[in-house]
């Protein structure tokens, strides 16, 4: 007979919301606001994976102020940290050792933007929440969507703590908690745990297009004072990055001498030998950029995937009990680089939804109401901008200045996206890539980097980074493709080990190291790389990014 585990706690809502990122922290408030108006009481619970709101928001990020117009139109009485209004746009095309100023495109000039830290703005929109009557729970990951006798979503359950790399409880155990809701939305973010299980049970991307991703790679400086504009939005495209690989860079001047600083590469890059994070550290030596870090102190670092699918990657986001919202579901806008308003209104919009179904009016769709909503119409008009670089650097420049000026974004055509997994050349197809060594001033190493992102994990636990096959991680990854995943993880997780005297290596998985960034669950060419959630409050604790 096997050990019986404690019963779990059964807390009951009318509606959870998984995820306290934007858009789902924009849904709890929408709600609360709903029912306040109509003299209502609806339960609302916010669980986030992160020890904090923001822990594990990383962004550029200018933002558009759209949605939190609408949502509370006196943020700035209420002293929301959007202290930087976006003044001077500039968009570079690098070559190794020039910049040359092309003009903005109209998706990517900022007048009415400001240049913020996502992860606080996230901490502010908690603080809304609560004071409407919002219950959030940080530090605890829901780990399995709880289902009904019908098949309905009926909730989710958090992991259980305590549990040991053996899978057996420790001594610190403790069960987790089933959060039992009328109505789930789903704002994990991108690439979500639960969101994967949801698409595949319920068949949401059935005759859509596969979602498509990039790696975003981010550092904060704090600044020479005599280096820091604030207000300024720098957008490059080019070198580093090769004529083929979709990628450009982003500098933004934030206050108090601050400098946000990354590099976006898209995952359906060819070359094996690539490494995003190698990438990014070159960029910062290029003669028009590295003048910005001289003298000035790097303090923190991240990496996360985004989604650049865009609209024909939008899957069905309604099933039988809650909803996808946010970047769990792609409302990324690729060509303005910007997806938190747009995620926050698919929140609004899913709440409003969600609240006449509360009220047993006629069954509303998510989906269908943000085909209604100015959402839709942002990203219909950019859908083929994208996936037009898939020709190159050249040709997608020249098609989107064709869709955008000549055009009018009325294109009767729409281009379709490939799965990034399956893009990536086999090794002996490729060029292998020098990188210089890190000088420890503007460049770093993945080790150093990591440990400036606070990421830590209870060491004994079983591995959120799963193998459904662990052969294929030598007979494939290795023999074909030269171990990829040791290059396109940014935070030094996967290594490829040489005993002395084996016939063979083996791949060896530092877990303790994720950044929670997804990449190796989107990009590994066989989709053998499974990642699920840690314990509650692992991973990066992001300050200020």
């Amino acid at each position: 007979m096997g050990e019986e585990r404690p019963a779990r706690e059964v807390m009951e809502y009318d509606m959870v919301v998984v995820g306290a990122g934007p858009a789902g922290l924009a849904a709890a408030i929408r709600i609360k606001q709903l029912a306040a108006a109509a003299e209502r009481e609806i339960a609302v619970c916010v669980v986030e994976k992160g020890s904090e709101v923001g822990a594990h928001i990383i962004s550029g990020a200018v933002f558009e102020p759209r949605a939190l117009n609408e949502l509370i139109p006196d943020w700035r009485y209420r002293g929301a940290p959007l202290n930087t209004p976006a003044s001077d746009d500039r968009f570079l095309l690098l070559t190794r050792s020039r910049a040359l100023r092309l003009p903005t495109p109209p998706q990517m000039k900022n007048h009415g933007n400001y240049i913020i830290s996502l992860g606080n703005l996230c901490r502010w929109l908690a603080g809304q929440a609560e004071a409407l009557g919002v219950e959030i729970y940080p530090g605890f990951a829901a780990a399995e969507v709880l289902y009904d006798n019908a098949g309905r979503v009926c909730g989710v359950a958090t992991g259980d703590m305590g549990i040991g790399k053996d899978g057996r409880p420790t001594e610190r155990h403790q069960p987790g908690v089933e959060l039992r809701a009328k109505e789930t939305l789903f704002a994990e973010g991108c690439r979500g745990s639960l969101t994967k299980t949801l698409i595949e049970r319920f068949h949401l991307r059935d005759g859509i297009d596969p979602q498509t991703y990039a790696i975003g790679i981010k550092e904060l400086w704090e600044a020479d004072p005599s280096q820091h504009r604030p207000g300024l939005v720098i957008h490059t495209v080019g070198w580093p990055l090769d004529a083929s690989t979709y990628g450009g860079s982003f500098l933004y001047h934030l206050e108090d001498r601050l400098i946000s600083v990354g590099l976006v590469v898209g995952l359906d890059y060819k070359n094996p030998y690539l490494s995003p994070f190698e990438e990014f550290q070159r960029l910062k030596t290029h003669p028009a950029i590295r003048p910005f870090f001289e003298g000035g102190r790097r303090i923190a670092y991240g990496a996360r995937a985004l989604n650049e699918g865009g609209f024909q990657s939008i899957p069905r986001l309604d099933f039988p009990g809650g909803a996808l919202i946010g970047a769990a579901a792609g409302f990324m806008n690729v060509p303005k680089i910007k997806g938190s308003h747009t995620a926050m209104k698919s929140g609004m919009v899913a709440a409003e939804a969600v609240f006449r179904r509360l009220n047993g009016d006629q069954p509303a769709s998510v989906r269908r109401a943000l085909e209604e909503s100015w959402v839709w119409d942002e990203l219909r008009r950019v859908r083929n901008l994208r996936p037009s670089f898939r020709w190159g650097l050249w040709a997608g420049l020249a098609y989107s200045a064709f869709d955008t000026y000549i055009l009018r974004a009325a294109a009767p055509w729409t281009f379709h996206h490939h799965a990034d997994h399956t893009q990536l050349a086999p090794a002996n197809a490729a060029h292998k890539i020098t990188y210089p060594q890190p000088d420890g001033r503007i460049t770093f190493d993945r080790l150093s980097s990591v440990f400036i992102s606070n990421t830590n994990h209870e060491e004994d636990q079983p591995p959120h980074l799963r193998l459904r096959d662990p052969a294929k991680a030598i007979a494939v990854n290795y023999r074909l493709y030269d171990s990829p995943e040791q290059r396109y993880c940014p935070a030094a997780v996967y290594e490829i080990v040489h005993p002395e005297g084996a016939s063979s290596p083996y791949l060896q998985i530092n877990a303790q190291n994720c950044v929670h960034c997804k990449t190796c669950d989107i990009k590994d060419p066989e989709q053998n790389i499974d990642w699920v959630v840690p314990e509650g409050g692992g991973g990066p604790n992001y300050p200020n990014m």
